[in-house]
This record gives C-alpha cells, structure tokens and sequence, in this order.
C-alpha cells in the first residue's frame, strides 16, 4: 500500500498491520507521541478524510492500495 504523509508530501509503499509509528519513522516522518497507549491523543492523525485516530496503537489497514495521513501538530506536546 502507499501512504502519503501530509504536511511533509513524503510517500512510502507500506505492509498491512505495520504499526504506523514504524511507517511515519522509515519515512522520515515524525509524529508526536506522549503516552503510546491511545489516552493521551498525542499521536492523533487524521487518515484520508474526517477519520481520526491515535497512530501510536493503529496499523496500516488491509484491503487498501493508497492512504493519506495528515499530521497535524500540537505546540503543547
């Protein structure tokens, strides 16, 4: 699957499950993390449109051939 990182316009081809902490690092991509467990909301990505998660217990999906995750950043983490 290729994913495209927004803000930074960086693609990478990635494997369904892969952890996408570990996708964002290969790329060269980074995403604030706090907590690595989902309850702080650091690491909260949008993915393609309107769909939010926190990327530090989310894996690339299956079924899929692209994907678009926007970083935003939080000036408090």
């Amino acid at each position: 699957m290729k994913i495209h990182f927004l803000p930074d316009e960086v693609t990478i081809e990635a494997e369904p499950g892969e952890p996408l902490l570990d996708v964002a690092k290969r790329a060269g991509v980074i995403i604030p993390t706090g907590c690595l467990m989902g309850s702080c909301h650091a690491c909260e990505v949008e993915i393609d449109t309107d769909n939010f998660i926190c990327a530090c217990i989310s894996a690339v999906p299956p079924g899929k051939s692209e994907m678009t995750i926007n970083i935003y950043s939080d000036p408090t983490w």
